[in-house]
C-alpha cells in the first residue's frame, strides 16, 4: 500500500510529522524491545482538533493508526504499523483542573502518573495507581493498559480510579464516556474502554479520582524457609480480613537479583520473602498488626 504521509503536513505543522528513518526509529517499539516495527509515519499533535484531523484523514484513506503514550509498557500495546501512523500523545501534557473538594483531577493523556500526585500533594491527596514506571508513564497509557501497581490490592487498578474520559473515535468524532458523578446510568462503557489498548478510541482527556494520603504506614518483611509457607501466609493475611496497602512475595532468585542490584538488606538465604505494607491511622495499622499476629 502506497501511503501519502506528506498530506498530513497540511493538517498539522510540518515539524510535528516525522518522516525520516532517523526520527521514526525512536518509536519502533515500547519497553518490549524484543519486537520492533518501524512506523510508516509519526505525528505529534498538540491539540484535540489536530488529533481529530489526523484520525479523520487516516480513516478516509484506510490508514492504520496506533496511539502511543510514553512507551513504557511491556505488552506491545504501542507496537506501530509499518504502513500506518503512530500517533504520539506526548504533547497533550497539561493538568486541566483540580477539584480538592470533589477529589478529582482532569488531565490530558500525556500527563505523567506521578505528576498527578505531585500536583495534589498540598491538598493531602494523591492518585492511587502507582505502576513501577510511574515517574515516566502517562495517564493515557495507564487507562489504555489498565495499569495497577504495588498498591492495587487495596486501592484498585486504573479502572477503579477514573470517572470520565473523552476520546476520539476512528471516524474522528469526539465522545465523552462516564461522568463526574460516582455512577452513571447505562452500560459500563468506561470499564470497556479501560484496558482496550487504544482499539476503541484515542483518549484525549481523563478525569481521575483522588484519595486522601494515609497519615501512617508501616512495611514489614517476613522471610520463609519454604515458598509454600510464604504463599499460605498471603492467604492467612487476607483470611483475617486485613487488606494491606501492598503485599508482594519474592522467591529466592528474585531476592538475590534485587539484593545484588539495590543492596536493600534482603536475606538472600531465604527461599521466599513477603513484603507487607499497612496504612491508615496509627491505630488502624496497630490493629492490623495485632489481628495478623505480627505485633
Amino acid at each position: 500500500m502506497l501511503v501519502n504521509f506528506k498530506k498530513l503536513t497540511e493538517l498539522i505543522p510540518h515539524e510535528a510529522v516525522l518522516l525520516t528513518e532517523e526520527s521514526r526509529r525512536a518509536y519502533e517499539c515500547d519497553a518490549l524491545c524484543a519486537h520492533r516495527v518501524m512506523p510508516g509515519c509519526v505525528v505529534l499533535p498538540d491539540s484535540v482538533e489536530q488529533i481529530q484531523s489526523v484520525i479523520s484523514y487516516c480513516y478516509k484513506n484506510n490508514i492504520p493508526v496506533v496511539a502511543r503514550g510514553a512507551g513504557t509498557g511491556l505488552s506491545g500495546g504501542a507496537m506501530p504499523h509499518a504502513e500506518g501512523v503512530l500517533l504520539s500523545l506526548a504533547k497533550l501534557n497539561k493538568i486541566i483542573a483540580i477539584d480538592p473538594v470533589q477529589r478529582t483531577a482532569r488531565v490530558q493523556p500525556g500527563v505523567r502518573n506521578l505528576a498527578i500526585s505531585e500536583a495534589v500533594k498540598a491538598h493531602g491527596l494523591h492518585y492511587a495507581p502507582d505502576p513501577s514506571s510511574q515517574i515516566a508513564c502517562t495517564i493515557g497509557g495507564n487507562v489504555a493498559e489498565n495499569a495497577g501497581g504495588v498498591h492495587c490490592l487495596k486501592y484498585g487498578l486504573t479502572v477503579h480510579n477514573i470517572m470520565q474520559v473523552k476520546l476520539v473515535t476512528i471516524e474522528g468524532e469526539l465522545l465523552t464516556v462516564g461522568s463526574h458523578a460516582m455512577d452513571s446510568a447505562g452500560y459500563d462503557l468506561l470499564a470497556l474502554l479501560t484496558g482496550s489498548e487504544g482499539m476503541l478510541g484515542v483518549l484525549v482527556e481523563v478525569t481521575v479520582k483522588l484519595i486522601p494520603k494515609a497519615p501512617f504506614s508501616r512495611v514489614l518483611l517476613a522471610a520463609f524457609a519454604d515458598i509454600r509457607k510464604a504463599g499460605n501466609a498471603v492467604v492467612g493475611i487476607i483470611a483475617e480480613g486485613i487488606i494491606p496497602a501492598g503485599l508482594e512475595m519474592m522467591d529466592k532468585a528474585s531476592v538475590r537479583a534485587v539484593e545484588d542490584f539495590v543492596h536493600a538488606g534482603y536475606p538472600t538465604d531465604a527461599e521466599a520473602i513477603l513484603l507487607c505494607e499497612l496504612d491508615g491511622t496509627e491505630d488502624e495499622v496497630a490493629t492490623g498488626l495485632h489481628v495478623g499476629g505480627i505485633g
